[in-house]
This record gives structure tokens, C-alpha cells and sequence, in this order.
């Protein structure tokens, strides 16, 4: 599924929430429809997220599903109006990846795995801007720029002290070895992902070349879970579509992958010693440039 072509979070979880009231009600959406003289397709689009929910839409469906908690009902009608508005990243024009930084947005929670490059969220500006030019090169300064500072701006998050997301990282040690950049940046970045580490909303731990195979081998990605305990989403990063789970059994499957992963990497505190390790490495490389590149 195109990232271009998705709904917002906030406009899938209103549908979800209001298709759950509809089942709860044992009304068929071709009765709902019915009721409100509008088309079935309206019904499901509502649902799936697919078009805006508008207030008015919301104390309909209420009326007819015969909700009468009043916090429930605000709370879907909050949902509505917040399911209009633009999110902060559209300010800096056409951003790939929009609707993982709308999830992102919301979630409470963030496990991944990552097997190629330090993740996104744990990035210093100097690393990231040499993974952005090098792994887009069509890209203009200017285009480039852009992404840079949506990356950087995501990294709020976990710095919110009034809402910071819980991050768990499985990383490869790959993207620890592989240089980007220089040694000396790569040391910049190491040193900063130890400090991330040591949050206590943020765990780290490197899976070693040692592990051998293991379920991470297909690629990278993501599980995001949100402040309604029954709302994830798994997040599969391609280079020109990206692709998002929301069944149960598809995010349970990932799950299952990453607690097999955090079981074979390093534990969070011999994790800090491996990256102090490869730390010194690049430490030495660029003391010695004459002696290669740190690989």
C-alpha cells in the first residue's frame, strides 16, 4: 500500500472505534446507511478511514448506536476535529513517509529493528544528514534540507518530558560498522547513542555478528502502539512504498520476531559496552587515518 494514499492515524482510529460501536450495536453498516439515507460506501470509507468524519457525522452515529456515556462520545467528537487538521511535517512541503510520522506522532511506544543504519529517532544531525544525501542522491540541497529537519523534529518525541515515547532498539551490529560518513562522525554518533541509551524510557541492545541467523534477517521494521491498548501498527519501510500491518495476527507476528530478537542480542548493558568498544575503534581510525577507515 502507497504511503501517499493512507489516512491519517487519528482518522483510522475514529473509523476502527466507530466500527466497534456499529458491531457492538448488531447493526449491519447497510442498516446504518439506511438509517442516516446516505450510501453503504459512505459507511465503509467512515470505517476504514478512507475520508474526513465530520462532527456531525460522529453524533449521528452515536444517536443511532445508542451510545450514552458522554466521555466517550467527546472523546469521538475530539477525534473528529483533530482528524481534520494537518500535522506539524506539512509545513515542510511533500515529506515521504507522512503517515509512519503521523503514527509516530501519536504512539506511546516504539519497538524496531534495525539492521543497516542507526534508526532515525537516535540520530545525530551530522549522521543523518549524510544518510539522507547518500541514500537519496537525486535529492536538491534544498530537498534535502527539508528532510533533515523533519528528521530532527521527530526526535521531540523522546525528549517530551511530559510524553516521551518508549523506545526498545534491536540494532545489527552492521549499522554500527558500516561508516557513514567518517570515523570520526561515526564516533559522534556511537557516543550519542550510548546517552540515548541510558534513558530510562529508551533501551538498546545489539544483536552481534555471534547471534548468526536469526528472525530479523528478512529486514527492517517497526511495531507502534498507542494510548487505546487495541491499536498498533506494524511499519515495513521499502524504498518506493512502505507498507503498514494492522490486523492482530500480522502484529502479533512481529512481536513475536522482536521479543526473539531482544532474546538473542546482547543484554542493554553489555549492549553499552559492545558500542564503547567500536566506540575506541573509531577513535583510533581517526587518529591513524593512514590505517583505514575504521572497518
Amino acid at each position: 500500500m502507497a504511503a501517499n494514499s493512507n489516512p491519517t492515524i487519528r482518522r483510522r482510529r475514529l473509523g476502527a472505534q466507530l466500527r466497534r460501536l456499529r458491531l457492538a450495536s448488531g447493526l449491519k453498516s447497510t442498516e446504518v446507511a439506511e438509517l442516516l439515507m446516505v450510501s453503504q460506501s459512505k459507511i465503509s470509507h467512515l470505517e476504514n478511514g478512507n475520508r474526513a468524519i465530520s462532527r456531525r457525522d460522529v453524533r449521528d452515529l452515536c444517536e443511532i448506536y445508542k451510545v450514552t456515556d458522554q466521555q466517550v462520545i467527546d472523546s469521538l467528537m475530539q477525534m473528529a476535529k483533530e482528524s481534520g487538521q494537518q500535522g506539524w511535517w506539512h509545513a515542510y512541503g511533500d515529506i515521504p513517509q507522512s503517515i509512519y510520522i503521523a503514527l509516530e506522532t501519536d504512539a506511546t511506544s516504539l519497538h524496531t529493528y534495525e539492521s543497516m543504519t542507526i534508526p532515525s529517532l537516535l540520530q545525530t544531525p551530522a549522521y543523518a544528514h549524510a544518510v539522507i544525501k547518500e541514500t537519496i542522491p537525486p535529492l536538491t540541497a534544498e530537498e534535502a534540507g527539508a528532510r533533515l529537519k523533519v528528521r530532527l523534529r521527530r526526535q521531540h518525541r523522546i525528549y517530551n518530558p511530559s510524553r516521551p515515547l518508549r523506545l526498545w532498539v534491536v540494532l545489527d551490529e552492521t549499522s554500527l560498522r558500516r561508516v557513514v560518513g567518517s570515523p570520526d562522525l561515526m564516533r559522534e554518533q556511537l557516543e550519542h547513542l550510548n546517552a540515548l541509551g541510558a534513558e530510562p524510557h529508551i533501551m538498546v541492545q545489539v544483536l552481534p555478528y555471534t547471534a548468526g541467523a536469526h528472525p530479523g534477517l528478512s529486514g527492517q521494521f517497526s511495531i507502534l502502539r498507542f494510548a487505546d491498548s487495541s491499536a498498533a501498527a506494524v511499519h515495513l519501510e521499502r524504498f518506493t512504498s512502505d507498507l503498514y500491518l494492522e490486523k492482530p495476527s500480522d502484529v502479533q507476528h512481529y512481536s513475536v520476531l522482536h521479543d526473539h530478537l531482544q532474546a538473542q542480542a546482547l543484554s542493554p548493558d553489555s549492549s553499552r559496552d559492545f558500542i564503547t568498544d567500536v566506540t575506541k575503534m573509531y577513535i583510533d581510525a581517526a587518529s591513524h587515518p593512514e590505517c583505514g577507515d575504521g572497518r
